[in-house]
């Protein structure tokens, strides 16, 4: 294998890079022609299949080519023609698998029989669906509390598997239901509500249409959601302003290429997406959104001294929102200069950000999991709202927020029952529908399900898809805690991590993917997701599954419910495996203000949209209007920046993703935009840091969580890699470095673990491998004990 390099790229987002790139994974995935022919049904309604990767909105009518780089290769990665069979497991123990790589795992192709592990031999061996089945359901009718288990579901699955997998999880009793959306936007849950009264997006593609001006914080488009990247071109050529607040310059909201466009793809022609751009330091969000609503009230005072119109909205801010006195009084009151110290930005740049917004009257504001992973995430995106509303950009049309959902069908889970908290559960319509009692008390979010494995008390995990154990925090701490499970449960379509990390009883389900072609007893049939947009669409897979012994996802819920429940007289699973359609008649009987209808509306060209009472300035709060929410503080990280970083020797570390991975899935070791091929093992640096800490280009060293709760946690080594980031920042790949994270270090309040600031030191090494075959080992033995 050839040695990582290290080489600036120059190209914008899109263009050859993009097109090569598709090409280059079609080719390694072994994906005939004929499979390549998949990508022209990829995110076509009604007869395509919804993307596997994002959730970002699907335009309608559909384009042309309706998939982006990351989308296609997330599409050859589930249609690989490599799979991972019995004799794969013959020839590997799980001892031996735990020292491969993430991408190595993968790489063996898709999951084709149910597997048992067996402590003797160390291997999984492959077992029937029906002894899976009983021995599952046997084990969880033995757990003295059904609290005692959870289950755990990633964004992938349809809407219709989400249902049955809430309702087996409530009729077994408990309201253990956490998902990946407690990873990234449960801050957005817990903060929206509060400010504007739902917990999603109040934007539409036709508002983005629309706008004439974008606010964009701490998400990164190029590599999280391309396809969104064609509606920031489209406003720009309209000559909207899109504003961007984020530490790292991200080549996605710098330059654009349409890959899709001959005339773009054959001249130099490209986009200039982000008309300012401004690397505020790690926490420094809220710092900055204060700085620009203080440079908005000086703007309306002095246009009113001089007899102008204002620049706020005032005839709003009376009629719709609450508390704004004492949100003005806190803004005015801060000072330019800690602004400044707080944000990393300069007064003259949080001044200039304002002019512009001001400039605007349409402007929807963007924001990823730069606001969200941080402790007072909620804080951050409440703020992000008061901006809005100083000037009406709520409820009005091309305004509004918008979460960008990661993935595919994240958000919409949570909308059909996958959810801890008992008061968001339907319980009178799921008693009258289904004749029992849905357990009344909370359920464990992601954060507590780990603190629960940690402390002994949870004693079984099912998994609906992805790859929990490498997902989380404190994974040092996490991985031997889950030895200790008395059941695990991952329902896959490929090999991963979490496989190998095995309880007591340990089970892999292999599942039909979301591409594929899913027949039933009433023919083939159609899932349904809801993007980014609160849009809801009807699709269905077109290829044919990867193994004849696969079972659908809403097949496997089944089979898990009638081995662990009591037979229901209100209820027949084997039917509602048999017609996908008594499914959303269920989902529509316990949600009728969202889907009634749905079996016709999920059809609609376009889909249907969820009702959003703050996109027609109707506010579901406790004050009836939209709320003005004054910050505890500037910092988002108070308790581990020491004090704003006056610890000189201790940097702010943010987790990020390459452009060649989605999620924990990691495509390849090639980040193209950052310019690292080969590696995933670097820590990107500020070159002033690199040289007062004496540090050089190429350096080997070990990051260190710099927190006094007696634990140790390090990774490394890492290459020291200079970079285009604040002074005082730091940031390494995701999930590589969530052994740095404490459990314990999440959002107040919506407990999404704070990953865009952990507080580290640096220490040099000496061992190192190039070699991207070889994991950087989290905790190397010579540094093992070293506070």
């Amino acid at each position: 294998m050839s040695q990582p390099t290290f080489k600036p790229y120059d190209a914008p987002s899109g263009g050859w890079g993009s097109a090569y790139s598709v090409a280059n994974i079609l080719i390694r995935e072994k994906i005939p022609l004929t499979g390549a022919s998949l990508l022209l049904k990829q995110n076509k309604p009604i007869d395509g299949f919804a993307c596997v990767s994002c959730a970002w909105a699907k335009p309608h009518p559909s384009r042309p080519l309706s998939f982006c780089e990351n989308g296609a290769k997330a599409t050859a990665w589930e249609n690989t023609s490599r799979r991972c069979g019995p004799e794969f497991f013959h020839r590997h123990t799980v001892s031996e698998l735990l020292n491969w790589t993430d991408f190595d795992l993968e790489q063996q192709g898709r999951l084709t029989h149910p597997l048992r592990y067996d402590p003797a031999s160390d291997r999984y061996q492959p077992v029937s669906w029906d002894q899976a089945f009983e021995e599952i359901g046997r084990t969880l009718k033995a757990m003295a509390d059904p609290n005692e288990v959870v289950f755990y579901m990633s964004g992938r699955a349809s809407l219709e598997t989400a249902y049955m997998y809430a309702l087996l999880a409530r009729m077994y009793g408990t309201n253990n239901l956490p998902d990946s959306s407690n990873m990234c936007h449960e801050s957005s849950s817990v903060a929206l509500p509060e400010s504007i009264g739902v917990p999603v997006a109040t934007v539409t593609l036709n508002d983005l249409e629309k706008m004439d001006g974008m606010l964009f914080f701490g998400q990164n488009t190029g590599t999280c959601s391309p396809r969104m990247l064609h509606d920031l071109q489209q406003a720009r050529e309209r000559g909207a302003p899109i504003i961007t607040f984020n530490p790292i310059r991200e080549r996605g909201l710098e330059r654009f290429v349409n890959p899709q466009s001959p005339r773009e793809m054959l001249t130099p022609d490209e986009t200039k997406i982000s008309t300012q751009y401004h690397q505020l330091k790690i926490g420094g969000d809220i710092a900055a959104i204060s700085g620009m609503c203080k440079a908005l009230f000086d703007m309306d005072a002095a246009a009113v001294a001089a007899g102008r119109p204002g620049v706020l909205d005032r005839a709003f801010i009376e009629e719709h929102t609450h508390g704004f006195e004492a949100f003005k009084a806190r803004m005015v009151g801060y000072s330019w200069p800690v602004l400044e110290r707080r944000s990393g930005l300069s007064r003259s740049a949080m001044e200039a950000a304002a002019v512009s917004y001001a400039s605007c009257k349409r402007v929807v504001a963007a924001y990823g999991m730069g606001l969200t992973q941080h402790r007072h995430g909620v804080e951050a995106i409440q703020m992000l709202v008061n901006l809005l509303l100083l000037r009406g950009n709520m409820g009005k049309e091309g305004a509004g927020i918008l979460p960008v959902r990661g993935h595919s069908n994240v958000q919409g889970q949570r909308t059909v029952g996958i959810t801890e908290k008992a008061e968001k559960v339907p319980t009178d319509n799921l008693r009258r529908q289904f004749g029992f009692e849905p357990p009344s008390d909370d359920g464990v979010n992601t954060v507590e399900a780990c603190e629960g494995i940690l402390a002994g008390k949870i004693k079984g995990f099912i998994a609906m898809g992805g790859n929990f154990v490498r997902a989380v925090p404190d994974t040092l701490q996490m991985e031997p805690a889950w030895r200790n499970l008395q059941l695990s449960v991952q329902i896959s379509t490929k090999l991963n991590r979490s496989h190998l990390i095995t309880g007591k009883v340990s089970y892999i389900l292999p599942c039909l993917g979301r591409t594929e072609i899913d027949r039933q007893a009433t023919g083939e049939q159609r899932n349904t997701t809801e993007d980014s947009t609160g849009c809801i669409r009807a699709w269905r897979g077109v290829a044919e599954p990867a193994d004849e012994r696969l079972l659908s996802e809403p097949a496997i819920v089944a089979r898990l419910a009638k081995a662990t429940l009591a037979a229901n007289p209100h209820l027949d699973w084997d039917a509602w495996v048999g017609d996908y359609g008594l499914v959303r008649n269920a989902i529509a009987e316990s949600y009728p203000e969202i889907f009634h209808d749905f079996n016709v509306r999920m059809m609609e060209p376009g889909g249907f949209h969820r009702p959003l009472g703050a996109s027609k300035r109707e506010w579901a709060t406790e004050s009836g209007k939209a709320n003005f929410i004054l910050p505890s503080t500037l910092a988002e990280d108070p308790d581990t920046e020491q004090g704003g970083h006056e610890q000189r020797d201790v940097l702010q570390l943010m987790t990020l993703r390459s452009n060649d991975q989605f999620n924990t899935t990691v495509y390849g070791y090639n980040d193209r935009f950052r310019g690292i091929q080969g590696t995933r093992a670097v820590v990107l640096m500020n070159s002033n840091d690199m040289a007062r800490l004496g540090l050089a280009e190429g350096d080997k060293i070990q990051a260190v969580t710099v927190v006094d709760d007696g634990v140790h946690r390090a990774v490394g080594p890492l290459r020291v890699t200079a970079y285009n980031i604040p002074e005082g920042c730091c940031a390494g790949y995701y999930p590589e470095c969530n052994a740095l994270l404490p459990v314990w270090h999440h959002a107040k309040r919506s407990k999404v673990p704070a990953a865009k600031s952990i507080p580290v030191r640096l220490r040099k090494v000496i061992a190192f491998s190039d070699d991207p075959s070889v994991p950087a080992e989290p905790n190397p033995p010579a540094n093992r004990g070293a506070a």
